[in-house]
Parts: C-alpha cells; structure tokens; sequence
C-alpha cells in the first residue's frame, strides 16, 4: 500500500503560487508548437505540410506509449525526494535546449535531412517534457483534496498558463517576429525566431526550477511509494484496474477529442487570421492580446461556476457557449453575412468573438482538468492504490496531443485543399479559402460536439468525492487535506 503522508501544516498562497508558475513551461512550450511549428517549417523552412503534420503524428504515437509508462513508474519510484521531484529535476534543462534547437534547424540543410532534424529534436521535447508536466500535474491532488478548493487551485495554474502561453504569444507576434511597415518579416520570416526560441528556453527552464524548487519543502508530506517488487505482468494488471475507472474513461475520452479540436483550431487560427481575413500581423497580435484577457477572466470565473452548476454542468454549459460562438466569424463569413476585409467592423466582430469563446473555453478547461482530478480518489477507493501519475498520463497526453494529432490533422486539410507553401497575404485563390473553411467547421464541431457528449456520462460529483475521501481516510491511502 502506498505509505500515507505526515500531517501537513496547510498549503499557503505561497507554495499554491510556486507550483502553478509550473504550468508557463508546459504552456509557452505547448503554444508554440501548437501555433507556429506547422507555419514556420511549411512556410519558413519549405517542408510540406502534410510531412511536418506526419512526423508531428508519429512523435504522439511514442508519447501515446511513454507517458503512461512514466507515470506509472514516478506512482512506484522510491527516493529521498519523494515520487515525483526526482523526474522534474531532471527535466528542466533538457526540455529548455531542446526547444531551442526545434526553432533554429540548420539553414544548409537538405529537406530530407530537416524532417529528421525536426522528428528527433521532437522526440526529445516531449520525452523529457513528460518527465516534468506528468509529476508536476500529479502533486495537485495531493497538495489539495477538497473538492471546491481543488479548483482554486488548479484556477491560479491555470491562470500562469494562460498568462505565460498566450503572453508569449503576443511577444512574438508584436517583438520577436514583428512585421515591418512594408509587410515584410513577421512569422513568415526566419530572423525572430532565434531570439524568441532562446527567451522561450529560459522560461521554461525557470519556470520548472521555481516549481520544483518550490514545492520541495512539501515532500515529507506527499504519499510514498511502497517497498515492493513489482513485475510487469502485475504492472500492466494494476494498470488496466486502474484505467477502468468509468469516469475516467469518459474524461479521457472528452479531453482526447478536445485536444484534437484545439490542436485544429490552434494550428489554422494563424491562416485564418493572414489569409482568411487577410488581418496585419499587429491585427492578430491585438487577438492574442485579447486571447490573454479572454483566458484570465475565464480561469478567474471558474470557481464561481463550479460552486454554482456542479463542475459536470458547469463544463457542459460553458463548453457548448464556447463552440456555438468559436464557429461564427468563419460560417458568418461562408453564408455571406461577415463583415467585409480590410474593415474596422469584421476586426470587432472577431475581436468579440475571441474575447467570449476563449473564456467560456478557458473556464471550461478548469473544469475539465478539476474533474480528472477527482477521479483519483475514486479510483483509489477500489483500486487501494493512489495513482496519480498514471491518471495524469492521459492530461499530459491530451496537451501534446493539441500539437500531435490535432495539428496532423490542420496539416491533412491544408495539404487537401492544395494551400500553396510560400504563400503571402491576399494572393491565396479564394476557392481554396473556401473549401478550407467547408472542411474545417465540421471537423471541429464533431470533435468538440462528441467531447461535450462525454462529459454527460462523467458520475463523481461533490457527495460523491467527499465520501471518497471520508472512506480513504479510514484507510491507509489516505487523501490530501
């Protein structure tokens, strides 16, 4: 059984604030990818589309098997620092280089030689990304097991991310890649991208330190691992009795759709804001600004929800708001009723619109995160087990997987509708805009109609958990105060 904590003196602002400024590495990384890695090697670099989508796929498969396998393994790991410190220690440095090198391949190199630059630096981003994001996701329940508070918490690291992703968003749209007053430079040319790569890195190495660091203290009040032999066979057998679990199969279920969703949307928001609705770079960048705003007053307003609906209602509401108004701009724009280009109009209504679906989007990501959360206790009343790192294997997995199979999928419908590589503002044929837009707003509204669908069979509500917990702490699994 696993070994239950001394009694910890309760988690102050303090700690909760170190620990979610976590969450801007995983972000500013995950953004990146999610909004500039399709754009700069098709467009930048000169890859197809439908090779960067491919090796960007096929690094997924391997998280699909690495994650889970860390987490499980970090649940298991003995040492003087605890389960999960050990891992995010000794992720910091790599992911921080890694990163660095995904934005700055050799320019002499051949295509073929790039795509396998780009699949091995890939490769190593998101093993040693695995390494800090899974046991730092893990710590929350067990830093904070009330039902409501949870929520709180995972509010302010959902807070830093929003601030620091989206916020190194609008540094490189309007600093790093800046267009010039005669339309050239910007994203589609190589020279900001090396500044903006090396500030990325040191954020990312900072923001893991300071976590980690941070929550060090709060290891001889963490559950330890318990001294046993474990072999593979009973390994895989407490896997799939953990997995089993009904809400959490809907909740992966859900987030695995949602992910693929965001990653479409987040790969192509960049070619509707250019191309689409032939924005200037400073237009968008003013987007992302907004973005920032949307996603704090969301993360903010979570908790009012969850109080209020029930975090399963809350999700459901918030994210059916988010998806009927996410589509309008471009069906408005396909059935003729859209602001015209080039008009201060058309910049509001989008403006307005990113401002109301990135938080209803924003508040129901805290949601959604807090509900798998309160999966582990119920897993660990039948299991006896707390499995936290196996259980966030599938979180972390959803968040590679906006920059896996959603931005494989982007990638698919460019190549489809033959976008062109090298292509410039206004000079995209309006007939591939169009078939673009038809085969797009489809693909996101089955994805982000079957996840809202999922969440109707999540079954832990707040009586629920609270008698999770009141049955653990009767027990030698005891849950986090």
């Amino acid at each position: 059984m696993i070994t239950a904590p001394a009694a910890r003196p309760p988690v102050g602002m303090g700690v909760k604030l170190v620990y979610s400024v976590g969450a801007i590495a995983n972000a500013v990384k995950m953004r990146a990818i999610a909004t500039f890695l399709l754009i700069f090697y098709n467009q930048v670099i000169g890859l197809d589309a439908s090779v960067v989508a491919t090796i960007i796929m096929i690094t997924l498969f391997f998280d699909a098997v690495i994650d889970p396998t860390i987490g499980q393994i970090s649940d298991n790991f003995r040492s003087p620092w605890g389960r999960r410190h050990p891992f995010m220690y000794a992720a910091a440095l790599p992911v921080a280089v890694l990163f660095f090198l995904l934005w700055n391949p050799p320019a002499t190199w051949s295509p073929g030689e790039i795509a396998i630059y780009l699949f091995v630096v890939l490769i190593g981003i998101r093993f040693f990304d695995t390494f800090f994001e899974l046991p730092a996701s893990a710590l929350l329940p067990e830093l904070v097991g009330d039902y409501d508070k949870r929520t709180d918490l995972y509010t302010i690291r959902m807070f830093f991310a929003a601030v620091g992703g989206l916020g190194m968003t609008v540094a490189a749209y309007q600093y790093f890649m800046a267009e010039n007053p005669d339309g050239t430079g910007g994203v589609l040319s190589r020279e900001g991208y090396f500044d903006y790569a090396l500030v990325g890195a040191i954020i990312i190495f900072a923001a893991i330190m300071i976590c980690t660091l941070g929550t060090h203290r709060q290891i001889p009040y963490l559950h330890q691992a318990p001294a046993r032999r474990v072999t593979i066979g009973a390994m895989i057998r407490e896997v799939g009795a953990t997995i089993s679990n009904r809400s959490y199969i809907v909740a992966v279920l859900s987030g695995v759709f949602t992910a693929v969703a965001s990653g479409v949307k987040n790969g192509l928001d960049i070619y509707w804001g250019l191309y689409f609705f032939e924005f200037t770079q400073a237009q968008i960048a003013g987007l992302a600004t907004i973005g920032v705003a949307a996603a704090v007053t969301g993360v903010i307003s979570a908790p009012f929800f969850g109080r209020w609906l029930g975090k399963k209602r809350a999700a459901i509401w918030l994210y059916s708001l988010a998806l009927a108004i996410g589509v309008t701009p471009i069906l408005f724009r396909l059935l003729g009723i859209a602001p015209a280009n080039h008009t201060a109009e058309l910049y509001i209504f989008v403006a307005v619109e990113t401002f109301i679906n990135g938080a209803f989007a924003a508040a129901t990501g805290v949601m959604l995160v807090s509900m798998m959360a309160d999966v582990v206790e119920d897993a660990a009343v039948k299991t006896g087990r707390r499995s936290e790192g196996l259980l966030f294997s599938a979180d972390n997995f959803f968040k590679k997987a906006v920059s896996g199979v959603g931005v494989f999928a982007a990638g698919t419908i460019l190549t489809i509708v033959s976008f062109p590589t090298g292509a410039r503002r206004g000079e995209v044929d309006i007939d591939i805009l169009t078939n673009l837009a038809l085969i797009y707003l489809p693909v996101v509204a089955v994805l982000y109609g079957t996840a809202i669908g999922c969440i109707f069979f999540f079954r832990i509500d707040k009586q629920t958990h609270e008698e999770n917990l009141r049955r653990l702490n009767a027990t030698p699994v005891a849950a986090a105060e």
